[in-house]
């Protein structure tokens, strides 16, 4: 995608923001099609409680350098990100993104005792990762990792991020895997880091997880819950009674092809006044969404986030989310309750109703 510009206006370095770190998260699919959380404890430095996608911030020890403060193409997909988010998967559910010699050889199937020696030396940096990976035979599987969005964290929050979010589809066929296995089962993991974030591991469906959060089982925040959102749409259990396994591996496979058309299809909006916002033409796998406050419902007290802008360090770029939808929430002590996806007109609408009018956001 071409820019207009190539580094930051002078009008956003003046305001001497905290440049967001730069971090990569995986949506990870199992073989059957259900999404992969992993449970923050209440202490987390980041989402605390909250059910989250597996990822962190990126290392140059592990994973390379990536490009200044300054510089857009900080927040592109890169080698550094793909890497970045396979090692901190690894890490935090003990997934292994790899593939036996290179990357047209099977996927990489290691004991789980040799994984979670690994997985601490990893984390300590007492070898790099790409390096384990080697000594074992295998390599990372990059090349099968599809953007999935970008966030960038508001400039109203005391850390900020770079994060891209990747898809991941593990074979139909990896059940085997002990890793898969066990997180198929809500386990609870051994951690790198002695359980001072995650607490557990578990694959279900988008829906279920959606379901959850609006009951008060769970803590979803925005970003989680925008795209498991849009996942719900593809994501489906099986609801034609008994099928035989070739018939499930066929309905698997077809919601990954309508799944991986939506990413790289524009428009990506509906409504007619939605499709003829810049937004609507850039493909999901593009998309940068930095969440900004367009004011608070007088109903439910919820803040309407809008999603369309990409956050100012890519001010002056052709850079941008989505504008069709929003997101309601309401933070209490830091924690995301009543997160919930509607479309940006609807809700508005809502809002210049007489007597309903939302409280303008103080930016």
């Amino acid at each position: 995608m071409s820019k207009r510009t190539h580094t930051l206006s002078s009008s956003t370095k003046d305001k001497k923001l905290d440049a967001p770190r730069p971090s990569a998260s995986i949506v990870l699919l199992s073989p059957e099609n259900q999404v992969l959380l992993l449970h923050r404890v209440q202490t987390s430095s980041a989402f605390p409680s909250a059910h989250v996608f597996p990822g962190g911030n990126l290392s140059n020890f592990h994973d390379g350098t990536i490009p200044g403060p300054d510089d857009v193409k900080r927040h592109e997909d890169s080698l550094p990100y793909r890497l970045g988010a396979i090692r901190e998967t690894f890490e935090e559910s003990g997934i292994l993104i790899a593939r036996e010699g290179d990357a047209n050889g099977n996927p990489l199937n290691l004991p789980n005792a040799e994984r979670d020696i690994a997985r601490k030396s990893i984390y300590k940096n007492e070898v790099r990762f790409v390096e384990w990976l080697r000594g074992v035979g295998g390599v990372a599987d990059t090349d099968n990792l599809l953007p999935f969005t970008r966030w960038i964290t508001p400039t109203n929050q005391p850390r900020r991020y770079t994060t891209q979010m990747y898809l991941y589809m593990l074979p139909l066929s990896i059940s085997d895997d002990p890793a898969v296995s066990a997180a198929q089962s809500e386990a609870m993991i051994p951690t790198a880091d002695g359980g001072a974030e995650i607490t557990a591991a578990r694959f279900d469906y988008a829906s279920t997880w959606l379901e959850k959060q609006r009951k008060g089982e769970i803590v979803l925040f925005p970003p989680q819950y925008f795209l498991l959102h849009l996942l719900s749409q593809f994501l489906n259990k099986p609801t034609l009674g008994s099928l035989s396994s070739s018939e499930l591996t066929d309905y698997y496979h077809s919601q990954r092809e309508k799944l991986g058309s939506f990413l790289a299809t524009v428009p990506t909006a509906s409504e007619p006044k939605a499709v003829k916002h810049h937004t609507a033409q850039i493909p999901w796998a593009d998309k940068v969404i930095s969440p900004n406050m367009l004011g608070v419902r007088k109903s439910d007290k919820r803040a309407i986030l809008g999603l369309d802008k990409p956050g100012p360090e890519l001010t002056g770029t052709d850079r941008g989310g989505d504008w069709e939808r929003v997101v309601l929430v309401k933070f209490a002590k830091h924690v995301a309750r009543d997160v919930e996806v509607r479309n940006r007109e609807e809700v508005l609408a809502e809002e210049r109703q007489p007597g309903n009018g939302a409280k303008e956001a103080k930016l």
